[in-house]
């Protein structure tokens, strides 16, 4: 029997697992996979998402990936998301927090502000990896990775710093409309108090908040209007605005820019990561590019030279004419595979594009080295997911660098 005045738990995943462990087990779950009821080691219960009855549970607590017309929502009546549960308007205690999501770099922008507040104890969770009941609660600042489905089903919790990257449609098939998609980035403004800051890019429908934002346009404009020196920064293309998105937290809270501490940050792997093989060509590995908005950031950064560009995988429904519009504007050859191969193969062929129909990442890559040079730049950055063939974007970049490690 589950104890007095534990939530219900929607989705035996990350995030509810690690609320159950952190209430000391014994919760009741409900989740899709779960064909009959069973306990796991820690006693809790798992029972078939179709056995919830509302009457029995006065608060749900849900995974993050659920989506808004999922079954169980429809019939929850204090549906919440652990966002809610530890900083919404009930929790006692809770650390300062930030907020960082967008489309594309939302993860670098984190870790980022992460380490540039490291030595003030600031720690880094969210949906990069550590849920927030894993979080301690005696950091002074938690830096919160957020994504369109956390901020979707969160209701009362708010940042006390909300930095929003640059969004493009992403998710369509979880939110629908690229309008709901928006609303759902937006959504944390509603709650923010006066004093509290919020950084959003412009052109976007903002909702009413007494939060002061701050609406960007460009790399120039965050630089000049919180007074940081861009040449004094090492990095460049898409690194460059999440390194300014960054230090504006540390200028805005202590007055403070560290243009050394900030160029000390070392990049994750999978984003543009630079590979130079045995006959000197450069290779890039940019294979955390999800989606349209990260690879066309590659692109820019990389496009003055030709480019062998490897594109393909689960593009999540979205459009992508506005990467082959940009596309374009380039000298780029085309290297097709994964699960939209053909639309890619279509598209290719009407923006006047070469490209070749490669199905995998291997035979893509195998295909560039007989026409790439030390004067043209190959990228593997391929603006959709990879759970078509691999489990994971690492596992797609890790086979990426085996293979050109042997050229």
């Amino acid at each position: 029997m589950q104890k007095q005045n534990r939530p219900t738990l929607f989705g035996y995943g990350l995030t509810t697992k690690a609320i159950a462990k952190k209430l000391g087990g014994e919760c009741i779950f409900f989740d899709d996979n779960a064909k009959e009821s069973f306990k796991d080691e820690f006693g809790n219960t798992i029972y078939p998402s179709s056995q919830f009855d509302p009457q029995k549970s006065d608060l749900e607590i849900l995974t993050p990936s659920i989506k808004p017309n999922h079954p169980l929502l429809q019939k929850a009546k204090h549906p919440i998301s652990e966002y809610d549960y530890f900083l919404g308007d009930s929790a006692q205690k809770k650390p300062f927090n930030i907020w960082i999501s967008g489309t594309n770099g939302k993860t670098t922008t984190t870790q980022m502000v992460v380490h540039l507040f490291q030595k003030r104890g600031a720690i880094g969770g969210g949906n990069i990896g550590t849920p927030l009941a894993d979080m301690s609660m005696e950091a002074p600042i938690w830096v919160l990775e957020s994504s369109s489905f956390t901020l979707h089903h969160t209701k009362s919790a708010a940042p006390n710093i909300y930095i929003l990257l640059p969004i493009t449609p992403d998710h369509l098939d979880w939110h629908g409309t690229k309008e709901a998609y928006e609303e759902s980035k937006l959504s944390p403004l509603k709650n923010m108090r006066e004093g509290e800051l919020a950084l959003i890019p412009k052109g976007l429908r903002v909702p009413k908040s007494d939060a002061f934002i701050v609406e960007y346009d460009s790399n120039e404009s965050l630089a000049n209007t919180f007074g940081i020196d861009r040449a004094k920064i090492d990095f460049k293309g898409a690194f460059l605005q999440d390194a300014l998105l960054a230090l504006i937290t540390t200028k805005v809270l202590y007055g403070e820019l560290d243009y050394a501490l900030m160029n000390a940050f070392i990049k994750e792997a999978h984003r543009q990561q630079e590979i130079i093989d045995n006959k000197g060509r450069l290779w890039v590995n940019d294979s955390k590019a999800t989606n349209l908005d990260a690879t066309i950031q590659a692109v820019k950064a990389y496009g003055d030279k030709e480019l062998h560009l490897i594109l393909g995988g689960d593009d999540k429904g979205v459009a992508l004419d506005e990467l082959f519009d940009v596309l374009k504007e380039h000298k780029i050859t085309l290297y097709a595979i994964g699960s939209n191969e053909a639309k890619l193969m279509d598209l290719a062929k009407r923006y006047a594009i070469p490209a070749y129909a490669l199905n995998t990442l291997e035979k893509a890559t195998r295909e560039i080295t007989k026409h790439h040079t030390k004067d043209s730049i190959a990228m593997l950055s391929p603006a959709a997911a990879s759970l078509d063939q691999f489990s994971s974007y690492k596992e797609r970049g890790d086979l990426f660098i085996k293979i050109v490690k042997e050229f």
